[in-house]
């Protein structure tokens, strides 16, 4: 992954001319600990003022308007145009407009970008395991991908917590393994009734059975783990006060 600038992220993946993507660190900002420094979340006890400020460095650095949703680990997809506030209640968002980043921010849950092939539509979707999972096999990147309504896109996988950090207990490997037989290949024992869950190769399954066959960036190894890098990315998983990364896509003007 080449740095957008120091401390920023650019996805290697095959978008066409005209989509920009990004993916923040912790780096780059104003905030102090435990939310150094460049914290994108107003939400998690960080000063207003320090947060407000590292959104001005984010939207300076893409020379695009970068909306912040509400995320409720949700399958809610809305749609951005110029004048979408920040705080709109959604886990997803896609749009057609020039110049608007589609945006999602995470401190473990994954983030996942979306372009068409034609690039005359980008999505982005904030994907924790309840999210990813959804209702009977209907979760948040099967809602984006039919909000999409395309069938060449293109998926890129950001950082989020990894295959060694991520212990969860039988609930949440049920609520994949009920609906997608092949979910159990990414879930290894732990211990009685607990498992060590694999985030990217779920959401990477879940993408597959959509159609979605260039998905790109998070391979589960450990270079891609929130939680086992401290020094560029937050984790609560690992810290539980901390700041929000984001990442981003964008049709340029």
């Amino acid at each position: 992954m080449p740095p957008f600038e120091p401390g920023f992220l650019t996805p290697d993946w095959p978008a066409p001319a005209g989509v920009r993507a990004v993916c923040t660190t912790r780096l780059g900002g104003v905030s102090v600990a435990p939310y150094d420094s460049l914290n994108l979340g107003d939400h998690v006890g960080d000063e207003p003022a320090h947060v407000a400020a590292n959104r001005v460095i984010f939207q300076q650095t893409i020379s695009a308007h970068p909306v912040f949703l509400n995320q409720v680990h949700g399958t809610g997809v809305v749609q951005l145009h110029a004048g979408s506030p920040d705080g709109t209640e959604a886990d997803a968002c896609l749009t057609d407009q020039p110049g608007v980043a589609c945006t999602v921010m995470v401190a473990d849950c994954l983030p996942v970008l979306f372009t068409t092939a034609q690039g005359n539509q980008v999505a982005a979707a904030h994907a924790g395991w309840r999210g990813l999972a959804g209702q009977g096999g209907y979760g948040i990147l099967e809602a984006t991908v039919r909000r999409l309504q395309a069938n060449d896109v293109i998926a890129w996988l950001g950082p989020c917590i990894g295959p060694q950090a991520f212990e969860v207990g039988d609930e949440v490997r049920t609520a994949f393994t009920a609906t997608h037989a092949q979910a159990h290949g990414c879930f290894t024992p732990l211990s009685l009734g607990k498992w060590l869950a694999d985030l990217a190769a779920l959401a990477r399954l879940r993408l597959r059975a959509l159609g979605v066959h260039q998905v790109h960036g998070n391979d589960s190894s450990a270079g891609w783990c929130t939680v086992g890098n401290a020094s560029s990315f937050f984790s609560f998983r690992r810290d539980r006060v901390t700041g929000r990364f984001c990442a981003s896509v964008w049709r340029e003007n």
